[in-house]
């Protein structure tokens, strides 16, 4: 009998040898536990953080000779236009793509609206090709009380100095003249400061202590820093500070939830903040402690300095600039860097045409960062960079020079 032998089906499965090869040497890749991503997508780290790539190993700049000027052909001759330019040229104009809600928005032009029409001296200085004629024009428009200057004494060191600030008369007599203050003071104010032109400083004996302190209130006027005498308020909490004109006292003495237990109206204008208080259409002090400091400063002979209301967010500003300047100059070899290439930090590496800002896309450094995230926008308010470049020049903070290839350099001094 014949014996047939079948074979059972395997239920085995066989897999290709080519295949699990290859599957093993991807496996083997050394780069095979890294994150993919696509050739231009940018890593998720902050917008103005990147290393540009020739920080390190350029040579010095081969500088050709200073520029001690940054006039053009649109910039004004005159004193008169060039702080109309100046101040007119300030800030950059909101981009349609900003990245930013519609509430920063009206943020940052309130802002704008509210700064004063100050500008500095030094400013001034790095537009014009003559430091003395320009001098000359200046000191001869005040005598004719067509600008007024403003004297910040001992406004820091390095970035943050800050020595004097000019306005137009004109400015300075329509913002009295639209607050909110008493006609006849607004008239008092008005008529002492184009008696005395050249004068930054009023008596305090001009003024009641009523009404020297609402011009205070209002931003107006500012006691000299140099003649208070110094008060330790935590020594002495029975004193009121004749600089912040608030008793330490009379806040521990008041009840929780009240006015008074945060120094009373007007308690941040008097310790140095400006703007509009609540007492500039009163004519009488509400709170006992301001009233009692106001008298013993006028009894002492207080000289009072003649300031525009919101100068002190206008400081602020132009030192955080300074110093952002500074700092972004500082990241070069050298401290010194091509004027471009500032430029586009400044702006905060968003995409641009320029050489540089297409060299960094090409490797995926950054690709389509919204100026809202910026420094620019976000601490800066949009602050142009040529306005600060001629800021810091004036100023002497840095160095503008020719080069044989990359056009202006700057270098930190």
């Amino acid at each position: 009998m014949p014996l047939q032998v079948t074979a059972t089906p395997s239920s085995r499965v066989t897999k290709s040898r080519a295949k699990s090869i290859l599957q093993r040497r991807s496996s083997s890749s050394p780069f095979s536990g890294q994150p993919k991503r696509k050739l231009g997508q940018r890593s998720k780290t902050k917008p103005e953080e990147y290393e540009d790539e020739d920080l390190t190993d350029n040579p010095r700049l081969d500088s050709t000779g200073p520029v001690t000027s940054l006039t053009n052909e649109f910039t004004p001759r005159d004193v008169v236009p060039m702080m109309n330019y100046v101040h007119e040229n300030m800030f950059d104009e909101i981009p349609e793509r900003a990245g930013m809600t519609s509430t920063r928005i009206a943020e940052i032009l309130n802002f704008r609206k509210t700064l004063p029409p100050l500008i500095t001296n030094v400013h001034l200085h790095a537009l014009t090709k003559s430091t003395t004629t320009t001098e000359r024009e200046i000191a001869s428009l005040m005598a004719k009380g067509v600008i007024k200057k403003i004297v910040v004494p001992g406004r820091g060191v390095g970035a943050s100095s800050i020595s004097e600030g000019l306005a137009l008369a004109g400015e300075w007599i329509s913002l009295i003249q639209e607050s909110v203050l008493n006609p006849y003071v607004i008239g008092k104010y008005i008529g002492y400061i184009q008696e005395r032109p050249l004068s930054p400083i009023i008596p305090a004996t001009l003024f009641s202590t009523a009404e020297a302190t609402l011009l205070m209130h209002a931003g107006f006027l500012v006691s000299s820093s140099q003649n208070v005498k110094s008060i330790n308020a935590f020594s002495h909490p029975d004193r009121v500070n004749l600089r912040t004109m608030t008793s330490i006292d009379s806040i521990s003495k008041s009840a929780s939830g009240t006015m008074a237990a945060v120094g009373g109206v007007g308690a941040v204008q008097s310790a140095g903040g400006s703007g509009s208080g609540g007492l500039q259409g009163s004519s009488h002090l509400t709170n006992p402690s301001q009233a009692e400091a106001s008298r013993r400063l006028l009894k002492e002979g207080e000289e009072l300095q003649l300031s525009l209301p919101n100068t002190g967010p206008f400081l602020r500003l132009l030192t955080s600039a300074r110093t952002h300047f500074l700092s972004l100059l500082s990241r070069s070899k050298y401290s010194e860097a091509p004027l471009y290439l500032l430029r586009e930090r400044w702006d905060g590496a968003i995409d641009t045409d320029s050489p540089a800002a297409k060299n960094a896309k090409g490797k995926g450094a950054f690709s389509e960062v919204l100026p809202g995230r910026t420094r620019k926008w976000k601490m800066l308010y949009g602050l142009k960079f040529e306005w600060v470049v001629a800021e810091c020049l004036g100023a002497g903070l840095i160095e503008v020079f020719n080069t044989r290839s990359v056009g202006l350099g700057v270098r930190a001094l």
